[in-house]
Parts: structure tokens; sequence; C-alpha cells
């Protein structure tokens, strides 16, 4: 059995620079390792009424992203791309906490980092109080250096294959080079009888240079590489299996404690009816004809609520976007029929299917796949209650 990575490498360990990073290695996996789980955990992520969904996060890109057209595109595939994303987090996170195939979750992570910076803090102003481009710099020492040769499932991959081919330990021990010069059998008064009395210095000395071989010129692996390789995936594999379920277990309890996905939307339950006051004298009579929506405070200013039109029975979308003003439209978006929401964020409506948007004042289409704007409802307010007319 391999024996678990330890706090091992000579007395001068900490002045590897490996060392120095376990902090950042520790926060980098622990970081998107919460954030891959918090999604999974969350029933709101993929609920595309949720107005921090991923959907809506995509919608929100959309009109403020330098790639803004592209992650349109995306909105209609948001649930998939949601999903991957979660669980390319949990990936990376794991593999940075344990040193695992260090190089492809930095990789990962490095992307992800961009992507993120791209459609969400690219705006951000100075561009270093946005958090997502000094995570896709953090990870650079671990796709150049990976996780080195302690303390990470690759180091210990590297030692078993070395004991079971004979090789010499891989692990890198910190020498002052004062002390290799010392014990150099070829050091001679400040220069080197190996290379023909050129200076002793330590860039150029023969054995500090570790013996790696070449890729250049070479077309197949070699057989240490290739069992390097397949124990690697083994573990890999074992290690992917544990995080699968990991991740499966943190949606099922989110959706236990927090209970099945709901859509923070307001529904507003129609009821048609003329309501009659009585004035005096009794004899005079007012009567206000149309549909009572509901309550007028179930919607708070800033908010929307969504109610069925009795004349098609098709949605509508009722948005308080300001004390005493009321704006109703048919939320039939006319591209696929998707029922469309109110951004807050950019006092938008828009299409969570396909980020079409639409005019918060008129419904007038201003961008997407759409063909028409949404239809005009008059909803006005009486006594507390809002009247479909």
């Amino acid at each position: 059995m391999p024996r678990l990575p330890q706090l091992s490498g000579g007395p001068r360990r900490f002045l590897l620079a490996e060392y120095a990073l376990l902090p950042l290695r520790a926060f980098l996996g622990g970081t998107f390792l919460y954030a891959g789980l918090q999604k999974l955990a969350n029933p709101g992520f993929l609920d595309a009424h949720n107005p921090a969904s991923i959907q809506a996060q995509l919608i929100g890109a959309s009109t403020t992203s330098p790639i803004g057209s592209l992650v349109a595109h995306l909105v209609e595939h948001a649930t998939l791309l949601g999903v991957g994303i979660a669980l390319g987090e949990v990936a990376i996170g794991v593999g940075i906490v344990l040193g695992l195939w260090t190089r492809l979750a930095a990789l990962g992570g490095m992307a992800l980092s961009f992507g993120l910076f791209l459609t969400v803090s690219f705006h951000s102003s100075p561009f270093y109080t946005g958090s997502d481009l000094v995570f896709f710099f953090a990870f650079t020492p671990y796709l150049l250096a990976g996780a080195g040769t302690h303390l990470s499932l690759d180091a210990v991959i590297a030692r078993r294959v070395a004991r079971r081919e004979g090789r010499p330990d891989p692990m890198v021990t910190a020498v002052p080079f004062a002390v290799v010069q010392q014990h150099c059998g070829q050091f001679d008064a400040g220069t080197c009888r190996a290379q023909r009395g050129a200076p002793c210095e330590s860039g150029a000395c023969p054995l500090l240079v570790r013996d790696i071989p070449s890729w250049r010129g070479r077309r197949r692996l070699t057989d240490h590489e290739r069992r390097t390789v397949l124990i690697g995936a083994g573990f890999a594999a074992a290690v992917a299996g544990a995080a699968a379920v990991l991740s499966a277990a943190a949606a099922v309890v989110g959706r236990v404690v927090g209970g099945v996905a709901t859509s923070e939307v307001t529904h507003l339950s129609t009821t048609t009816t003329s309501s009659t006051s009585t004035t005096t004298p009794p004899s005079t009579t007012t009567t206000t004809p149309g549909t009572v929506l509901g309550a007028a405070n179930e919607v708070a200013v800033g908010s929307f609520a969504t109610f069925e039109i009795p004349s098609s029975g098709e949605p509508g979308i009722v948005i308080h976007p300001r004390r005493d003003e009321w704006l109703a439209y048919n939320a039939v978006c006319s591209h696929a029929g998707c029922t469309v929401t109110y951004m807050s964020a950019n006092e938008q409506i828009v299409c969570p299917c396909h980020a079409s948007i639409f005019d918060l004042e008129s419904g007038d289409l201003i961008s997407g796949p759409a063909y028409t704007g949404l239809a005009k409802l008059n909803v006005v307010e009486r006594d507390g209650q809002l009247y479909l007319e």
C-alpha cells in the first residue's frame, strides 16, 4: 500500500516553494469544493424564475459581458451548464486539495475563473477589486509546477512507481549550494572540472539537473510514464466516485433541508367579479368591473407577480417597479412560448429560455430571437386591490 503524504523533505523543507504555497493550495481547493457543493445544495440555483439562478445570471451577463452574444446562446442550456459548473468546481477543488492530477485541476480552475471574469467581474473598477482575475493567476503556480514532490497524491504515485522500478526517490530536498560544493568531487577552487574549468555555479551544476526525459522528437510514453499515468487514473477514478457520492448527498440534503426548488415569484389568484360600493344616498352605486388579481401589498416595490389572464388562460405578469406604478403584460414570449420574468437589477423584462429582452415601460422587443414585443395589459390599484381591466 502506498504511504500517505507526510510532512517530510528534510530539515529545510519549508524553503521549498511547494510548502510556501501550501496555504494557497488549501484555500483554492477548499473554496472551489465549497462553491460546487453549495450550488448543488441550493434548490434555487437551477430554478429559472429565481433571481439568483444560473439562468438569471446568464441573462444579466448577456447584456453586460464582452462576450454577451455568446452567453445569450447558453441561456437555453442553463441547467446543463449550471450542473457542469458545479461538478467542475467540485472536481477542481478535490484535485487541488489532494494534489491529484494537479496541473489538470489548475488548468480547469484557470479556465473557469477566466470565464467568470468575462461574464461576472469584467466591469469591476478598479480591475483588482474583482476576485475572478485573482483566482485565475493564483492557479498558475500549480499549472507550471504541479503540487510538488511532497504532500500530494501525485507525489505518492511518483514514489510508488519509482520504488517498483528500482529508481531513485524523486523527492526534492532543499540543500544550500555551498553544501553541494563541499561534497562535489568536481569542485576545484571555485571552478567545475566537469565543465572544463567553468565557474562553479548552481545554474550550471550537472549534479542539480534533474534527469527528465525530453518530449521533443518522442512519440510514445516510456514504461515508467505509462505506469504513472495508469496508477494516477486509478486514483482519479476512485476519488471521482467519492466526489460524485458527496455531490449527490449535497444535492439531496439541500432539497430536504431547503425544500423542493420553488420560485420566489408571487402567484396571484384571479377572480372575475364586479365590486359594488354603496354611498349616500343609498340609491347611488358605483360598480368597478374587472378581474381581481389580489392584494397590492403582495407585490413589493421592485418585484413582480404572475397571474392567469381569464380571457385566454395564458400567463400574465404584473410589475411594481416604483411606488404607485404598475405595469402588466402578457407574459408569453413570441419565440418559443416561454414565460418571461422581470430582472429588477437591469429593470428589464427577459425570457429565461433564450434571452429575449423587452422594454419595461412599453413591452417592446429590445433584442433576442423573439418576433414581437409583449402585449400590454391594464392593471390598476383600487382600495388595496389589483384589478385587471
